[in-house]
């Protein structure tokens, strides 16, 4: 009787032990802690940690394969509360993130479209998520002394620092095969560096047929060559002078003048095939708000953004498009007499505003001028 009490009351205890929030901490490589209660997979993570100031859209960013490597920070004091809709509606067919900090976990969603808890969700994709209360001071700590190396610490269980930009990351989330998709007057094709699904939609509602090639798949080679009528080259993960193919391939098309568009890191290639350089931002921009001035007007768009890296020396033969109004940083390529151009920001937004969406239909209009001119 007696053995059998104890054990009752071990398994109690146990039961008891499994339902206490787990405590975990982010620990940054200055040496910054922030204790915090675990709410996604229990294991730890290193990475880069960035901060995104979206009050909304937070499925869309946490599956956008910008952020490989990274442990993101959502600002927004709130997060899960509407929270996960269906897979269809993500930018890609998982959660990318390596991580995510926030300042007050919902866990009871509440929306038309919520299939599961955001902390659901998490654990079972494997990836942690911590709560901690002072976002605004980590978030602060990072505009003051840069973007930084950092690792959420579940139990204790350390984990050594992981600097995501060491390395290709384009090559790890690019495609692996060529895919057709959708039929139209027009065929462009799509360099998935790490392609948000938005920019894919974008096309296929416009009479577009879309190819979409890994990143160092040469379609300018006369052995792998198809007909197409413009190339777009997608946003994407880390140091752009790591996708050294995609560069090459790029620099092929700008010889040959095919009409060819870059959004984010695509734009970043662009600047580097065309002999331009890029830089790594102090804190990068990632938000849903970032100001955008149209070079000779007085037009500015509000812009989705998420990138770490810029184009600082534009190449010879280009000039702005347009720049960031907060900080004065190139955020748009157009070339002065040939079918180039780029944009740092995100026309097909995804989550945010969907101010520049025209920019694929000046896209186009290029594009289908080039082809007129060809056939003429």
């Amino acid at each position: 009787m007696e053995d059998t009490l104890l054990q009752d009351v071990s398994k109690s205890l146990a039961e008891q032990k499994k339902q206490l929030p787990r405590k975990g901490a982010l620990v940054l490589e200055d040496g910054t802690r922030f204790e915090g209660i675990s709410f996604g997979h229990p294991e730890s993570i290193a990475g880069e940690v960035v901060f995104c100031t979206g009050m909304v859209g937070y499925p869309e960013a946490m599956t956008d394969a910008s952020y490989t490597g990274q442990i993101l920070t959502m600002t927004y004091p709130i997060m899960g509360n509407y929270g996960v809709p269906e897979p269809s509606l993500w930018e890609d067919e998982r959660i990318r993130v390596s991580g995510l900090i926030v300042s007050n976990y919902i866990d009871t969603p509440s929306h038309a479209q919520s299939t599961m808890s955001l902390g659901t969700w998490l654990q079972r994709e494997g990836i942690p998520g911590l709560e901690i209360k002072d976002t605004r001071r980590l978030t602060q700590h990072i505009r003051e002394h840069g973007t930084m190396l950092g690792k959420i610490l579940i139990n204790d269980e350390d984990v050594p620092f992981y600097d995501p930009n060491s390395e290709n990351l384009v090559a790890r989330v690019s495609t692996k095969e060529v895919m057709k998709a959708g039929s139209g007057d027009t065929t462009i094709v799509l360099i998935d560096c790490g392609a948000k699904r938005n920019i894919e939609r974008s096309l296929l509602k416009r009479n577009v047929q879309v190819v979409t090639v890994p990143w160092d798949f040469d379609f300018l080679d006369p052995a792998n060559r198809f007909d197409f009528d413009g190339i777009l080259v997608s946003n994407g993960p880390g140091d752009p002078k790591y996708a050294d193919k995609t560069i090459r391939i790029l620099q092929k098309a700008l010889a040959s003048k095919i009409p060819t568009m870059g959004i984010c890191l695509g734009h970043q290639l662009l600047a580097l095939a065309a002999g331009g350089d890029t830089y790594k931002l102090k804190f990068g921009h990632r938000s849903q708000n970032q100001p955008c001035i149209e070079s000779n007007t007085k037009r500015c768009y509000i812009t989705t953004q998420n990138h770490g890296f810029a184009v600082g020396t534009i190449p010879e033969g280009f000039t702005a498009w347009f720049t960031n109004a907060n900080d004065g940083s190139n955020e748009g390529l157009k070339h002065e007499e040939l079918p180039f151009l780029s944009v740092q920001f995100h026309p097909e937004a995804t989550p945010g505003p969907e101010d520049a969406e025209w920019l694929f239909d000046h896209f186009l209009k290029v594009v289908r001028e080039e082809k007129s001119k060809k056939g003429a």
